[in-house]
């Protein structure tokens, strides 16, 4: 496959990404040709294929290294291994290039077996690789980006310029941003409050694959949990993992239960006497406030992934993120003025746009 440039004039013929990533497959596995059929779901700018060689399926990789974190996957696929956290295999890749060759680990994703009956016993499975997680260390050859104070006040900025401005056409007044920028304040507080941990940052129910099991949709005791999307991970506050999979902003879950799953998951983390002495009161703030600033900063994220991407699909997950916000900052009332922007101009400028 060629791509057709005109520069100056003059025709130029390149090679595409695909053609080149095809080649180095073949090269790789000694073989003339493979089908490589695209897979979709990924919201950055990774691409992935499925194919298949001698019965067997692999996943490829196309992840172009101007705009991908492929040290760090290579890194922490290790780093995931050793903590006997199930990460898909790297047979082979070329960061130069930005290619990989991944182990497959299927279709069934932990969204796709989950069901009001079953949910808190296999949202337990899940729970219990996340303090294997905040374990994880690594050796001087990379570090964990840091996520503090300005990594958030970044994050929680493309709220404002990309739902706000960019998607909803809302101009704050100078009371408002000022009032805005008090309730942001709080949010970064309280991620700077918290214990730091290794954390994979995008922990939630898409990004957990079935891997036993698999064709009838059930996970028993043996089942595993592959889990994939981890090259983001950074040295983080203890309950962002855990507010990312019960508060998910792709699916909700009934209140009792995440309370239950939440002190599950409080207990795990304090065994062995570690964090002994955080109070119950202080670890509901910070999994409450925690939850508002990844939905503040989801709600902006899925808008700019429409305007900038191209990728409307998300923006169907914009108003459950914004319930999140509403209803825990109504236990909060140092919060109030962001759950008023949200339930006053936000939601309402929402549902006009998608009655249009």
């Amino acid at each position: 496959m060629f791509v057709f440039i005109f520069h100056k004039g003059f025709l130029i013929l390149t090679v595409s990404r695909y053609s080149l990533l095809h080649d180095w497959l073949c090269d790789f596995f000694k073989c003339s040709s493979i089908n490589l059929t695209a897979l979709t779901g990924d919201a950055g700018f990774r691409k992935y294929y499925r194919f298949e060689h001698q019965g067997q399926t692999y996943i490829a990789v196309d992840a172009t290294p101007e705009m991908s974190n492929n040290l760090a996957f290579v890194t922490l696929q290790k780093a995931f291994e050793k903590k006997n956290l199930m990460v898909p295999d790297i047979l082979s890749v070329d960061l130069s290039k930005g290619f990989f060759c991944l182990s497959d680990f299927g279709d069934v994703l932990f969204s796709d077996i989950l069901s009001p009956d079953n949910m808190e016993q296999e949202y337990k499975k899940a729970i219990a690789e996340l303090p294997k997680i905040a374990d994880i260390t690594l050796d001087d050859s990379y570090e964990l980006p840091e996520y503090d104070g300005d990594f958030v006040r970044v994050e929680l900025h493309i709220f404002i310029e990309w739902l706000l401005a960019k998607h909803l056409n809302i101009m704050l007044t100078t009371q408002e941003s000022s009032a805005l920028q008090q309730c942001f304040d709080v949010l970064v507080k309280n991620i700077e409050a918290q214990p730091k941990v290794t954390m994979h940052r995008d922990y939630h129910c898409r990004n957990l694959m079935v891997l036993a099991q698999g064709a009838n949709k059930q996970c028993n005791d043996t089942c595993q949990l592959g889990i994939i999307d981890f090259q983001d991970a950074v040295n983080g506050p203890i309950t962002y993992d855990i507010v990312s999979l019960l508060r998910d902003c792709y699916v909700k879950w009934p209140k009792q239960s995440v309370d239950n799953l939440f002190q599950y998951y409080r207990e795990l983390m304090t065994s062995q006497d570690r964090y002994s002495d955080v109070s119950e009161q202080e670890w509901r703030r910070w999994f409450d406030l925690t939850g508002i600033q990844r939905h503040v900063k989801a709600s902006g994220i899925f808008a700019r992934l429409y305007h900038r991407d191209g990728k409307s699909g998300y923006l169907k997950d914009i108003p459950l993120t914004l319930s999140y916000i509403v209803d825990i900052c109504q236990q909060y009332p140092e919060l109030k003025a962001l759950q008023d922007i949200v339930s006053n101009k936000v939601i309402p400028a929402i549902t006009l746009l998608e009655a249009e």
